[in-house]
C-alpha cells in the first residue's frame, strides 16, 4: 500500500518540496530572532552606532528595549491573542 500511495501523491511532490523549504526558512528565522548570542551582538552594534553618532540615544534605547524583550521571551508591541 505504501508504493501505491506514493504513486498517487507523486504529483504533490513539488508542493511538499516547497513546504519543506518554507519550514527550513522558518526554523532559521526563528533561530536568528531568538538566539541570545545574535541578540547580544545586535545590542552591541546599537551601542557602537550610538557612539559613532549614527543613531540617537532614544533610538538606541527603544531598539534595545525590543531586543531585551525578545531575549527575555516577551513579545513587544501588540496585545495578546484575540
Amino acid at each position: 500500500m505504501g508504493l501505491f500511495s506514493e504513486l498517487l501523491l507523486l504529483p504533490l511532490a513539488p508542493v511538499r518540496g516547497v513546504v519543506w523549504v518554507a519550514e527550513k526558512i522558518e526554523e532559521q528565522v526563528d533561530h536568528q530572532m531568538n538566539d541570545p548570542g545574535v541578540i547580544r551582538a545586535q545590542i552591541d552594534d546599537l551601542d557602537a552606532q550610538h557612539e559613532r553618532g549614527e543613531i540617537s540615544a532614544e533610538e538606541r534605547d527603544a531598539q534595545q528595549d525590543e531586543l531585551l524583550a525578545r531575549l527575555t521571551g516577551r513579545e513587544s508591541g501588540g496585545g495578546g491573542p484575540t
